[in-house]
């Protein structure tokens, strides 16, 4: 009698497959926890051998199926089937990932005041350097006279400043009115809002709001700066390492410019 058990190959087509969300969970939780740095974590991990690890994967569950499909009794495509069902998911979270921030601009540094952008305090700005954090652009510079705008990937992009950018991307970015709040109103609205949100560690002085926040997976750390003057609130959110942020300061923006106007009479 000829035997109804799944044979190996399919068995692990399916473990394999099954390993590979821990794969990335792991290149995440070991940059959180500072096992190894962001470029291991996400340039190398990620971006460098995820796919070929995804590719490695989603090619023995091809040859898997295509055996359990010729070989009598012809059983355990299901497993090799659902082993590559996961690689599939997976790139195709990345492609829809892509696709939506194609459009997005490779920066990091994002504020609802582009000619004139709030400034960090002389402490917030050395906590930025002792943490090994990218330089504070000038935002009237074109980016291309920053070391990191060098690559030819950015030979579009590095014509046009800090300023320009965040003029024609985020455009919809604008300071919150202040009313008839008084700047201590302000700067406690602020300062809740920050604190909802999560920020790991908060300040004020006159004028002035600080914050840093942490994303939930990798860990990484961005600087937030708000300036209370002339009648209105202005934000500014700036990452500490990477190139681009897909998007994650304006968004942080638009979060904490709507949990401050809640909290202002």
């Amino acid at each position: 009698m000829a035997s109804t058990s799944s044979p190996w190959h399919a068995r692990w087509a399916l473990i394999l497959a099954m390993l590979l969300p821990l794969y990335i969970l792991a290149a995440a939780v070991g940059t959180k926890f500072g096992w190894w740095g962001w470029q291991f974590g996400l340039g190398t991990m990620l971006f460098k051998w995820g796919p070929f690890v995804i590719g490695g994967v989603a090619l023995v569950a091809v040859i898997s199926l295509i055996a359990c499909l010729l070989k009598p009794p012809r059983v355990g495509w299901g497993k090799a089937l659902f082993g590559l069902l996961i690689p599939g998911i997976i790139v195709g979270a990345v492609v829809n990932l892509q696709s939506k921030t194609a459009e997005i601009p490779a920066i990091h540094d994002v504020t609802t005041a582009p000619d004139n952008p709030p400034a960090f305090s002389e402490g917030w700005a050395q906590r930025r350097v002792n943490a090994g954090s990218n330089a504070l652009l000038d935002y009237a510079e074109p980016l291309n006279q920053s070391e990191m705008y060098q690559d030819d990937r950015f030979s579009e992009l590095g014509t046009k400043s800090l300023a320009e950018i965040n003029a024609e991307s985020y455009s919809d970015l604008e300071p919150l009115p202040l009313g008839d709040n008084t700047p201590q109103q302000a700067s406690d609205a602020v300062l809740g809002a920050m604190r909802s949100m999560g920020a790991i560690e908060t300040d004020a002085i006159s004028g002035q709001v600080f914050g840093t926040f942490e994303t939930f997976w990798f860990g990484f750390q961005d600087d937030v700066a708000v300036r209370i003057a002339d009648g209105q609130i202005d934000f500014r959110s700036v990452s500490r390492v990477g190139i681009s942020d897909i998007g994650k300061n304006a968004e942080r923006i638009r979060e904490l410019r709507a949990a401050t106007a809640a909290r202002l009479r």
